[in-house]
C-alpha cells in the first residue's frame, strides 16, 4: 500500500515538473500575474484597517468625526477600484497562461500523434487517444486555471492576514495560527484520497469515448448483426463504472468544502471570544477588533479555496499524466542523418531472409527471400492472416524488419528517408480514405500542381469522371473525410483516380477494386493494366481472376512462400493454389 502511494507521489511530482516547464516559458505573464496578486492582497487587506478607523471614529452620540470618516471612505473607494483593475489585469494574465499553455501541449500531442509508429495505433484504441487530447487537456486547463486564479491569491492572503494580524496583536494571532494546522490536516487527507479516484475516472472516460467513437463509426456493422442490446450492456457496463468512481472522487472531493468551513467558524468563533475578552481589558480598540475578526475571515476564506483548488489540481494533474504519457511516448525511429533520398526508383526490390512479428510470442513471417526485377507484376495470395497485407507494410516501412533486409534499387530501404521511399508508392486499398474538403483536393492529394486536363484525365481513366459530373458540383462538391454521401465503389474510384494521377514507378494494389461492380471493375483492370506497364506492382487479391496476368504469384500460408511462379505453372503443379484458384471457379 505505501509503495502504491509512493509511486503515485513519484507521478505526481513528475507530472509538476512537466507542467512547470511548459509554464515556464511565459515566465513574464507569471511574474505580473504575482505581482498583481500581490497587490490585490495588500489592497484588500488594507481596506479592514481603514474600516476599523472609521469604527474608532463612532466614539458615541455627538462624537462622530464626519469629515475624517469621509476621507476614509474615499481611500476606501480608491483601494476598491484597484483591486478591481488589478483583479481584472491579473485574471487576464491568468487566461494567457493557461490557453498558451493548453495549446502548447495539445500541438506537442497532436505533433507526437504524427511521429507515433503504427504500432501505438494498431494497440490503442483511437477513442481513448481523442479523450487524452481533447477531454482530458481540458479538464487539465480548468484545473490550471483554477490554480492560476485562486492559488496564488490564497497563498498570499493568508501569509499577508498574518502578518497584519501580528502588527495588530500577536495573542490573538496565536489563537488563529493554533487551529490553522486542523485545515491543512482535512486538504491534506481529501487530497491523497481524490488523487487516485480522479486517475481512475479519467481513464473510465477514455475506455467510454474509446467504445462510443467505435460504435458510431462501425453503426452499419452493429445493425446488421444485431448487437445493439449487446453494445448497450457494455455501454452500460463502463457507465456504471464511471458513475461509481466519479461518485467517490466527487464525494470525497465535495467534503473539502463543508470541512474546512467548519475549522474556519472555530477560528472566527475563538477570534470573537479571545478578542471580546482582550477589548474588555483595553488591550485592543473596538474598531481594531472588527478588523481582526475581518482578517479572520480573510484568513480562513483561502483555505476553502485552496482545498478546492487542490481537488481540482488533483483531477488535473491525473489528466495532465495521461497527456504526457502520450507525449512521452517513444516515437518511431528517426531517419538517420545520413540518410539518402530515393529519386525516381528503377522498381527492382528485393526481400533477403526477413523476418517480422508484430508481438515477439507470436511469429509471424520467417527467412521470407523475395527478388523482384523492375517493371515486374507480383501477386500476393493466401488466406486469411497468411501475412499477405503484413508485407505491404514492411514494403512501405509501416513497420522495419526484425531481421533481414528489404532492399529497392539495392539499397536498404532503411537508408532511404521514409518520405522519398513511399513517394515511390502508389497506394490503392481496400479501405478507402478521403479528407475533408473537393473532390479536386482528394484526387490532387499527391500532386497538388497537377492541371485541370491532368486531374480529368486521371479520373476518367479511373472511370470516376461520370458520376463526378452528376455531383451538383461536379469536381468542386465539398465532401466529409468519410465521403459522406459516396459510395462505397465511389469513393474507391477516387482512391483510384489518385493514383492515376501520381503515377510512381512502383504500386502497390491491396483489394483494390473490392468495392466496385464487376462491369467497372474490367474496365478498371484495363487501366491498371495501362499503368502497371513499365511499373513494378504488388497486388494483393482474393479473387484470383484478376491476378492471371502477373508475372509472378506467391502463394503465401502462415507467413511463409509456400509455392512460387505464374499462374499457368502454378495450376500445373496441382497444389494449393490449384486448389485455391478451382474452389473460386467450381460454380463457373
Amino acid at each position: 500500500m505505501s509503495k502504491t502511494i509512493d509511486n503515485q507521489k513519484g507521478r505526481q511530482g513528475a507530472t509538476l515538473k512537466k507542467i512547470l516547464r511548459y509554464i515556464s516559458k511565459y515566465w513574464f505573464a507569471v511574474g505580473l500575474s504575482i505581482l498583481l496578486a500581490v497587490a490585490v492582497v495588500v489592497l484588500t487587506l488594507y481596506i479592514p484597517i481603514l474600516t476599523g478607523d472609521a469604527v474608532d471614529l463612532l466614539l458615541g452620540q455627538g462624537l462622530v468625526d464626519m469629515d475624517a470618516i469621509l476621507y476614509i471612505l474615499k481611500k476606501i473607494g480608491i483601494a476598491v477600484l484597484l483591486t478591481a483593475v488589478a483583479q481584472w489585469v491579473m485574471n487576464t494574465c491568468n487566461n494567457f497562461i493557461t490557453y498558451h499553455v493548453v495549446r502548447d501541449i495539445r500541438e506537442a500531442a497532436f505533433d507526437k500523434l504524427q511521429k507515433l509508429p503504427l504500432q501505438y495505433m494498431d494497440t490503442h484504441s483511437h477513442g481513448d487517444v481523442v479523450s487524452r487530447v481533447i477531454a482530458d487537456v481540458d479538464t487539465f486547463a480548468d484545473g490550471l486555471l483554477m490554480g492560476f486564479t485562486q492559488l496564488f491569491t490564497g497563498v498570499l492572503t493568508i501569509f499577508g492576514t498574518l502578518g497584519f494580524m501580528l502588527m495588530t496583536n500577536v495573542p490573538i494571532t496565536l489563537v488563529v495560527v493554533c487551529i490553522t494546522p486542523v485545515s491543512f490536516l482535512v486538504a491534506r487527507f481529501i487530497a491523497k484520497k481524490t488523487f487516485s479516484m480522479f486517475k481512475e475516472q479519467s481513464e473510465t472516460r477514455g475506455e467510454q469515448t474509446a467504445l462510443i467513437e467505435e460504435m458510431v463509426g462501425n453503426l452499419k456493422v452493429v445493425k446488421t448483426f444485431s448487437r445493439e442490446e449487446a453494445v448497450k450492456e457494455q455501454f452500460a457496463e463502463i457507465n456504471g463504472r464511471l458513475e461509481k468512481c466519479s461518485l467517490r472522487a466527487i464525494f470525497y472531493s465535495s467534503l473539502t468544502n463543508p470541512c474546512t468551513r467548519f475549522v474556519n467558524s472555530l477560528v472566527y468563533a475563538g477570534v470573537g471570544v479571545f478578542g471580546a475578552f482582550i477589548a474588555l481589558s483595553g488591550g485592543i480598540s473596538v474598531g481594531r477588533l472588527s478588523c481582526f475578526l475581518s482578517y479572520a475571515n480573510q484568513y480562513t476564506k483561502p483555505f476553502n479555496e485552496i482545498s478546492s483548488v487542490v481537488t481540482e489540481l488533483q483531477n488535473a494533474i491525473a489528466c495532465a499524466g495521461r497527456i504526457f504519457d502520450l507525449i512521452e511516448e517513444e516515437p518511431q525511429v528517426p531517419d538517420g542523418e545520413d540518410a539518402k533520398v530515393l529519386g525516381e526508383a528503377n522498381g527492382a526490390v528485393t526481400l533477403t531472409d526477413v523476418d517480422f512479428q508484430y508481438v515477439p510470442e507470436k511469429p509471424l513471417i520467417r527467412d521470407f527471400n523475395l527478388e523482384v526485377a523492375s517493371g515486374k507484376r507480383v501477386a500476393i495470395v493466401g488466406p486469411t492472416g497468411c501475412g499477405k497485407t503484413t508485407v505491404i507494410n514492411l514494403l512501405m516501412r509501416f513497420y522495419d524488419v526484425n531481421e533481414g533486409s528489404i532492399k529497392v534499387d539495392g539499397t536498404d530501404i532503411r537508408d532511404y528517408t521514409r518520405g522519398s521511399l513511399r513517394a515511390n508508392y502508389g497506394m490503392v486499398l481496400q479501405e478507402t480514405w478521403l479528407r475533408a474538403g473537393t473532390i479536386r483536393d482528394n484526387i490532387c492529394m499527391g500532386k497538388p500542381d497537377a492541371t485541370e486536363e491532368e486531374m480529368i484525365a486521371a479520373a476518367k481513366a479511373a472511370h470516376a469522371h461520370s458520376f463526378i459530373k452528376r455531383l451538383p458540383e461536379g469536381y468542386d462538391t465539398v465532401i466529409t473525410e468519410d465521403g459522406g454521401s459516396l459510395s462505397q465503389g465511389q469513393k474507391q474510384l477516387l482512391c483510384i483516380a489518385r493514383v492515376m494521377l501520381c503515377l510512381p514507378p512502383m504500386l502497390i494494389l491491396d483489394e483494390a477494386t473490392s468495392s466496385i461492380d464487376t462491369r467497372t471493375e474490367l474496365k478498371i483492370q484495363n487501366a491498371f493494366a495501362r499503368m502497371m506497364e513499365g511499373r513494378t506492382s504488388f497486388i494483393v487479391a482474393h479473387r484470383l481472376s484478376t491476378i492471371r496476368e502477373a508475372d509472378i504469384i506467391l502463394v503465401m500460408k502462415d507467413g511463409n512462400i509456400i509455392e512460387q511462379g505464374n499462374h499457368e505453372t502454378l495450376l500445373a503443379q496441382n497444389g494449393f493454389y490449384a486448389n485455391l484458384y478451382n474452389s473460386q471457379f467450381a460454380l463457373s
